[in-house]
């Protein structure tokens, strides 16, 4: 199998590294944690003040808000419940930095967080810095691993890690509505791969698959639980996700012109809505071109398609003569393969070509983009919610949205694995989603 090229120490590798084998569970949570706050610090290094405290659009966040956010929660959910004589850095940051937990109090509305100009980033930072050495001195005080603190310093720290991948396509959609086109990153001189491998089908009998996460687990959110039996009927998948090629022959075929291909709020949301093409796609002269995190760039022939809805996912497959694949199905097939891919420490932040040829099973599944499924986003069987504002942390959300699975180029590789389940509304397309095709098999 090939290999990824080293990614650039700037941006993917944790400064502090990966802590010994022989520390103690607090001690290596510790080391990850710092690894993980100073991550967030380097992918926010390339911005100006500027940058770090505008909005594009209602689902994104300003970089400075991100920042304020994720030392928040460990402020209300970890430090001022077990830190005795923790003091607030500052009360009025809850109703500042609150995303969406209504138990822990009012906050400022989602679309209007672009209009917190105040507190300036430089108290943004001291207020990380607050956080941090009262994180230090919980450490200190003696932790005990399987303590409910010790849970919720994990859960913080995957949260954050969520976050990372947030700035990175919130400040995407900031740069594409900037007429300027502005880079976020120099583009690395690279070869454009001119088309890609032909698709292959990989057949599966399918059958019933223990689907979810178990008690052995080092981490999983709770909707990932409990494990449970899913019934999958024979199907076959794609080797891999959909291409940028692929799609273009979709857009010359007329997909975004015929309603036969659409679901009614698809039809209904691009008429609205004007699209004609995924997000950040420009025609210019003839040449479609894609914003990036490295601007403006030439769509590579071979790379996974992105930022597309649920709604565009679902009208190519059905002008592919296929469909998306259920989540059960898509985690079937993701248990058998390692996960590795073109992942946040890669350094390339964008969508890349499959890194080995066909070899006879599902390439891609992790990293590079987030994969549509057809499935709603819904408890899985005996779900329980959890107890207080943190069972607002999934829980609520589970109606009227889709699951995408395996993560994408700007997920960090510790913080995904099969039974991973992100969850969109079926119109939006500002994060890294593209799709792979399914279809049935004796039926």
């Amino acid at each position: 199998m090939a290999t990824r090229p080293m990614a650039r120490p700037d941006l993917a590798s944790p400064p502090h590294g990966d802590p010994p084998l022989e520390t103690s569970p607090v001690e290596t949570c510790r080391a990850r944690l710092a690894a993980t706050r100073a991550r967030t610090l380097a992918l926010a290094e390339p911005l100006g003040p500027e940058d770090m405290a505008a909005q594009a659009i209602e689902e994104a966040s300003p970089t400075k808000w991100h920042l304020a956010h994720t030392s928040w929660f460990f402020e209300t959910f970890v430090l001022a419940r077990f830190l005795p004589g923790y003091r607030l850095f500052d009360p009025a940051f809850g109703y500042c930095f609150n995303s969406y937990y209504e138990g822990a109090g009012a906050r400022q509305p989602r679309p209007r967080r672009g209009l917190l100009s105040q507190p300036s980033i430089e108290r943004v930072m001291a207020y990380r810095r607050h956080v941090e050495e009262a994180l230090e001195r919980l450490f200190d005080s003696g932790l005990a691993p399987q303590s409910e603190a010790a849970r919720l310093l994990e859960l913080g720290l995957q949260h954050e890690q969520q976050h990372q991948e947030l700035i990175l396509s919130d400040i995407l959609a900031l740069f594409a509505a900037n007429p300027l086109r502005p880079a976020y990153r120099a583009a690395p001189p690279r070869a454009l791969c001119s088309a890609p491998e032909p698709l292959r089908w990989i057949g599966y009998a399918g059958g019933i698959v223990r689907i979810g996460s178990d008690a052995n687990t080092d981490f999983a959110f709770d909707n990932e639980a409990p494990r449970h039996d899913a019934l999958i009927h024979p199907f076959e998948i794609a080797d891999r996700p959909v291409t940028n090629a692929e799609w273009l022959e979709f857009i010359e075929d007329g997909g975004y012109g015929d309603p036969a291909f659409w679901l009614f709020d698809g039809w209904e949301t691009i008429q609205r809505e004007g699209w004609e093409a995924p997000a950040y796609w420009e025609r210019r002269g003839g040449l479609w071109l894609a914003m990036t995190l490295e601007g403006l760039r030439p769509l590579e022939p071979a790379a996974p398609v992105v930022h597309v809805s649920f709604y565009e996912a679902d009208a190519f497959a059905r002008w592919a003569g296929a469909r998306l694949p259920t989540e059960f199905e898509w985690e079937a097939v993701a248990q058998q393969e390692a996960v590795t891919g073109n992942l946040l420490e890669d350094g390339a932040l964008r969508p890349l070509p499959p890194a080995e040829t066909f070899q006879g099973h599902a390439r891609q599944l992790f990293g590079d983009v987030w994969e549509w499924t057809c499935s709603a986003y819904l408890p899985y069987p005996a779900y329980r919610r959890p107890a207080g504002a943190i069972g607002e942390y999934n829980a609520k959300f589970m109606c009227d949205q889709h699951v995408l699975r395996g993560g994408c180029c700007a997920t960090p590789q510790s913080h995904i694995r099969a039974s991973y389940r992100n969850f969109l509304y079926a119109r939006q397309r500002w994060l890294f989603a593209g799709l792979r095709l399914a279809r049935d098999v004796g039926r």
